[in-house]
């Protein structure tokens, strides 16, 4: 947002982010993915509410709480979205916002690099400030899973961002010679180092509504309150999290749950804080019979020596977030595009670093992309440094129980196939003992975790939802000058990763602010394939 707005140069933009600086190794070194969302100097530390159809256990909430947000703290993977996600927001009042409407954005804002593996070039873009790589893909596991999926019955694909999502194939990653291709990276920096944009280090605490007008962000700076002055309009890119908690702060949403708070209400808008959505998923794990996993580097010696690697050279082990390998599948006939996502990663262990006592071992993190499930954000309290209540009401619809208990099956049939005879040993989770429907229950509501992709807390429609919180061109409906643009506006979650569709948003929105006309809408085929309507199993 602040790239494009400042770009355009009619106007002088103010950036106020509370996090600090992404300098350390460990937040821009690929493979130690897992230590910057375990870390409270990058984190805001958020925690689920006791959720009630997992074992009332509270699941890890990770945002970014430094430059580049939360893309400074995730997995680097590129996915995105299938076609037929943006059509439904568009069937779902969010107009303009097609996948042909998109696709232009998408394409604008990659700086695609196929690595030798091929792909759907003319669908990509080739000079957009995000550079989008792949693995090297040299363990010879990355390619077993994706031999093992065709075996299986199921399609291959040269590149899931393509032509053809539905498949088994190469994962793609926002690495860039070595490093973590975060937003701060790809769009701040540059855009820094125009004369009109400043960064402002300050915890926002409200924005300012005076007449019904957004004038300003109230923020804590040191010890001190301030408000600092908008001239034309303000943007909350705040995530999925925070960015409906300071509109609830500012007075935006239901008026009966902002007066539990002593808030006065400037707009009454229930939707916000609703809607809100994630993917769970499951490690699927098994025994490696071969000594080839990266469980070999699980050491202290060989961590410091890839780390050694890494920081001089940008190369090596430390170089790649290690998910080099991918699959979207659909479950069964009928069903209308890819409902299940995999990622395939060569070692058995978990995103908190702890490795499967087992040793060598590969996994596939799988799990459903459409719950039907939904929870919310609300106030704790309307002290600003409070964090939320985040409820995300995780398998309360019993067709998550079944979209789970089919994703397990069929990992064991990939797993079981010829491509994996060589590599694949004992059933390390969930255990070949757990078989019966009951059974995977109890295992997915002990062990199922997030996926790190929460958003529609204030999800986008036409003026007349009463669910709706911005219009499409991202304003919120009944307060002027003020509008949203992170993935909390998704109407409903996309297939995959959300990093590439919310950098998207942020692409789109810096146009409608701008008063620009949308980039010309595509009329390319939206990810059809021949056999569309039936099981390619």
């Amino acid at each position: 947002m602040a790239y494009r707005l400042s770009e355009d140069g009619r106007y002088s933009v103010l950036v106020i982010e509370h996090g600090g600086s992404d300098a350390g190794p460990f937040i821009q070194m690929p493979a130690a993915l897992s230590y910057p969302m375990n870390m409270g100097l990058y984190d805001w530390g958020y925690k689920s509410q006791p959720e009630p159809h997992l074992a009332n256990r509270r699941l890890a909430t990770p945002r970014g709480k430094v430059i580049g947000g939360s893309s400074s703290i995730n997995g680097m993977v590129y996915v995105r979205g299938h076609a037929r996600d943006y059509d439904h927001w568009q069937e779902s009042g969010a107009r303009g916002w097609g996948f042909g409407d998109v696709l232009p954005y998408f394409k604008r804002m990659e700086n695609w690099h196929d690595g030798g593996h091929g792909g759907d070039s003319e669908w990509r873009g080739h000079d957009g400030p995000l550079h989008v790589t792949r693995g090297p893909r040299k363990n010879p596991l990355f390619q077993a899973f994706v031999d093992a999926g065709q075996q299986a019955g199921y399609q291959v694909t040269g590149d899931y961002n393509g032509v053809q999502q539905e498949g088994f194939g190469p994962m793609e990653q926002t690495v860039w010679r070595g490093r973590r291709w975060s937003a701060a990276n790809a769009y701040l920096r540059p855009a820094l180092e125009r004369k009109n944009l400043t960064l402002v280090r300050a915890f926002a605490q409200k924005v300012v509504i005076e007449d019904g007008r957004a004038t300003g962000v109230e923020v804590l700076r040191g010890d001190r309150v301030e408000v600092l002055r908008a001239r034309r309009e303000v943007v909350i890119a705040a995530s999925s999290i925070n960015s409906p908690k300071l509109l609830m702060l500012s007075g935006i949403g239901s008026g009966a749950h902002l007066a539990e708070h002593g808030i006065s209400v400037t707009a009454d808008r229930p939707g916000v804080g609703q809607n809100l959505q994630d993917h769970l998923e499951l490690y699927i794990q098994m025994a490696s019979l071969q000594p080839i996993t990266l469980y070999k580097h699980w050491n202290l010696i060989s961590k410091g020596l890839i780390g050694a690697q890494w920081l001089f050279t940008k190369t090596g082990l430390g170089a790649s977030n290690q998910f080099e390998s991918a699959a979207f599948i659909r479950s069964a006939a009928g069903v209308d595009y890819p409902d299940i996502q995999y990622h395939f990663l060569p070692i058995a262990v978990r995103y908190d670093g702890q490795a499967a006592p087992e040793g060598h071992g590969f996994q596939a993190h799988v799990g459903p992309m459409r719950s039907a499930s939904r929870g919310a954000v609300t106030l704790a309290s309307n002290d600003p440094k409070a964090p939320p209540n985040i409820l995300f009401n995780y398998m309360s619809q019993e067709s998550d129980w079944r979209d789970f208990r089919k994703a397990i099956r069929l990992t064991r049939e990939i797993f079981g196939q010829q491509a994996f005879a060589a590599f694949a040993g004992k059933e390390i989770q969930p255990g070949v003992g757990l078989q019966s429907d009951d059974e995977l229950d109890e295992f997915i509501r002990q062990d199922a975790e997030s996926a790190y992709h929460p958003c529609g807390t204030c999800k986008m429609g036409a003026v007349d939802d009463p669910m709706a919180v911005v219009d499409p061109e991202c304003r919120v409906i009944g307060v002027d000058g003020l509008r949203v643009a992170d993935s909390s506006i998704f109407p409903r979650i996309t297939n995959g990763n959300l990093n590439a569709p919310s950098i998207m948003v942020g692409e789109k929105a810096s146009d409608h602010i701008l008063g620009k006309t949308p980039l010309p809408r595509s009329n390319a085929e939206p990810w059809i394939h021949p056999n569309w309507g039936d099981s390619q199993r």
